[in-house]
Order: C-alpha cells, then structure tokens, then sequence
C-alpha cells in the first residue's frame, strides 16, 4: 500500500503532546489507512483491531493509537459498543444528509471564491484540473480520483473562499468523510467525465467574477453527485439483500 501525497492539508492533532517520532510514524499510518478507507481496501463497516493494524504495518502500539485517534476525529472510523473500532458506515439517511450539507456550504464556498479569488489563485484551479485531465482513470471513464488538499479541486474551492468557518466546517470537520463517498460512490457511467466538466464551468464562472453563476453552478454540480451516489447506494443495498435471501 503505498503513501498518499504530502499536501498542505493540517489538521489539530499535529499540536498534541506525543514525541516527534510517535508523531512521524503515526502521520504515516494515518495516511496509509485514510487513503484504504477512501478508496475502499478497508470496506465501510469493517471491524479493525490494534493487534491487526500493528502486524500489517509493524509499527507499535502508540502511534498505531494516535493514528486511529485521527481516524476517529476525521469520523473514518467509529467505537461501537462491544464490537470495538470498526470503518465508519453511514446509512442512507446520514449520507443525504451530508451531502445536503454540502450542496449548501460548497455553493456558499464559491459563491465567496468568485468574490475573493486573485487571479493566480485561479489559474491555480486550472493547473489542478490540467493534472486531473491527465488521469488514466478519467480518460477510461471510470472514476474521477482526486488525491487529498491541494489537488483536490472542491478543496481549493473552499480556500478561495477566504472565509474561516467554512474552511473549518469543510477542510477540517467533513473532509475526509465527505471524500470517502464522493470517491467510492460518485464514479459510474458518464458521471466522471460530466463532473470534470461541470468542475470547469464553475471555474469560469469564478474567473469571471460572476458569484450568482459561480454558486449556481456548485449547487447543481453538487446535486448531481448527490443523486447519483444515492443510486449507487440503493444498488448496492439491493445486491447484498440480494445475496443475503439467496
């Protein structure tokens, strides 16, 4: 399993009391687990164990602790009562209500970027876009994979915001959790290249200052990845009945 990107991406962990070599090790785990959670190794509802985690990564228990302490801050994984730490696995109704949430900060994030974006802070957005347009997986038309920060385009989008909150709301709080479902659900049939698109219109419409467009265009960018991850969802919540009953 290899390291995700290093990004400017922080977050408040980084500032605890462990040694900086608890803190090292545990910054590696975490990206190793974050990025098998993401892309799915790590299926959502699935039990893990410190015992476990310390043979696939020999590493010992304390940064092993720290990193999971993240991944429970960053809401990836969850504590259940007499079952232990398990990858967190939200319901139908939790998912569209994170997604709604989102529709509502991200349309509000570049509304606030069309107002307040420089010019070299833009052409940022189209160099981000220029290295997703490279993508095997996108020119294939099957996935549309954004790594973590910086080059992960609705990221940047809320940096340009220039507005704190959101940044905290949606840099920090939902992040991760909101870049789990967006990257297991969101790929299927022409979607991929279809937010591709979308993702250069509403630089246009930033570009050119227009922040009714702007905001417009992320709602209804955002509305569409809603709908079609709720599909994706009820799809395969048909096929493991399916498979259950059969």
């Amino acid at each position: 399993m290899t390291l995700s990107a290093v990004t400017t991406h922080k977050d408040s962990s980084d500032h605890d009391a462990a040694s900086p070599e608890v803190r090292t090790l545990a910054e590696r785990v975490f990206q190793q687990l974050q990025e098998a959670i993401v892309r799915g190794e790590l299926a959502p509802g699935s039990k893990i164990t410190e015992p476990g985690l310390s043979k696939t990564y020999g590493i010992s228990r304390g940064p092993l602790r720290e990193a999971m302490r993240r991944l429970e801050a960053h809401r990836l994984i969850e504590r259940v009562p007499h079952v232990g730490a398990r990858v967190v696995k939200l319901s139908m109704k939790e998912l569209i209500e994170l997604f709604d949430v989102r529709e509502a900060l991200e349309s509000m994030a570049a509304r606030l970027a069309a107002e307040h974006m420089s010019p070299e802070e833009v052409q940022g957005l189209r160099d981000v876009l220029a290295l997703h347009e490279g993508q095997a997986d996108l020119k294939r038309g099957e996935a549309y994979y954004q790594r973590e920060g910086d080059l992960d385009f609705h990221y940047c989008i809320v940096q340009g915001s220039h507005n704190k909150m959101l940044m905290n709301l949606l840099c920090d709080d939902l992040y991760y959790l909101v870049r789990l479902y967006r990257t297991q659900f969101s790929a299927s049939g022409a979607r991929p290249q279809r937010a591709f698109v979308e993702h250069h219109r509403i630089v246009d419409a930033i570009e050119a200052g227009d922040a009714e467009l702007a905001e417009l265009l992320m709602r209804r960018h955002v509305s569409a990845s809603r709908a079609n991850v709720a599909d994706r969802y009820a799809a395969i919540l048909e096929q493991q009945s399916s498979t259950h009953s059969g």
